[in-house]
């Protein structure tokens, strides 16, 4: 199983501390190094320009998102910028994809709310199409660069319910189940990486699916307030309130959230388990010695 460490997208910082983020991520024992989406939130970073620094940095991890809302994009003017973070990473970006979880961030960019899966999987077949050098206009030159990756970028649906997951066994090389991010559930999972295996065969395909989770964890000096503060923090009382019904991951409550060395040990032994292919942690801080504090407890 593959880790990956997720940047500090989410939290106050500057240049020196987001470039020592790459550097020690990149020195590794990490598989890749992750970031994430959020329009409207204070101290949230843009994720093409990050992806760029990070390529530009770094020479060794994948570069993955988790998860971008690609039906509030243009696909063309989206598929030329990633491509384009492809080629500066020497091809080694995954596209985590889905239609996000805050209605707010659409509105907030112009984009209907209406029939997002629909415009999704409208979208990725337009961002196939760029990514192998068919031309959008009639007539007229191809959108470049072309990706490094001879397939095209791979995309990585952020999914959970049986249509969700049959639609992106459509297009998608596999599945990040969004769901368990913050109460990590060993026995959930792994049903769901049947289900998704499932998915898969169904629609006549014979790969096996890539399947993968994220998971916050805190290792501060007392993780768990900082866990729940930045949780409280990230999901917003409207959304707090209204439940798991509303979003992707359930909403905090008291006593089961994730947090210090056993708790990030326990994701990492559960993931495995449940026969993830990879997992994605989340830091709850911008503080670069985090990173040192997860090796520490990993023993890796």
């Amino acid at each position: 199983m593959h880790i990956n460490m997720g940047l500090p997208t989410l939290f106050p910082h500057g240049r020196e501390t987001e470039f020592s983020w790459y550097r020690k991520i990149d020195e590794g024992p990490w598989d890749g190094l992750t970031t994430y989406e959020r329009v409207l939130y204070p101290d949230s970073w843009a994720v093409i320009p990050q992806l760029a620094a990070a390529a530009a940095v770094t020479e060794r991890v994948r570069l993955w998102t988790d998860i971008v809302a690609l039906p509030m994009r243009n696909p063309v003017l989206f598929a030329k910028d990633l491509a384009t973070v492809d080629v500066l990473s020497g091809g080694r970006l995954t596209l985590g994809v889905g239609i996000g979880a805050w209605d707010e961030d659409y509105l907030a960019v112009g984009s209907p709310l209406e029939r997002k899966r629909q415009r999704m999987d409208q979208a990725v077949a337009t961002m196939r199409a760029v990514w192998a050098q068919e031309p959008p206009v009639e007539g007229h030159h191809p959108v470049g660069p072309a990706p490094v990756q001879a397939d095209g970028i791979p995309l990585v649906a952020g999914v959970v319910g049986p249509k969700a997951l049959a639609r992106a066994a459509q297009w998608a090389h596999g599945v990040s189940d969004p769901a368990h991010s913050l109460h990590f559930n060993v026995e959930a999972l792994a049903t769901q990486r049947e289900r998704v295996v499932e998915a898969w065969q169904a629609a006549g395909r014979t790969d096996r699916p890539h399947f993968s989770a994220p998971v916050w964890f805190a290792l501060g000096p007392d993780p768990e307030k900082q866990l729940r503060e930045h949780v409280i923090d990230f999901w917003d009382q409207d959304a707090v309130a209204a439940g798991p019904e509303s979003s992707y991951v359930t909403a905090p409550d008291a006593g089961t959230l994730n947090c210090g060395a056993a708790g990030l040990l326990a994701a990492v032994n559960g993931a495995r388990e449940a026969g993830l292919d990879e997992l994605r942690l989340i830091p709850t801080t911008a503080d670069p010695d985090e990173i040192d504090r997860a090796r520490e407890v990993l023993g890796i």
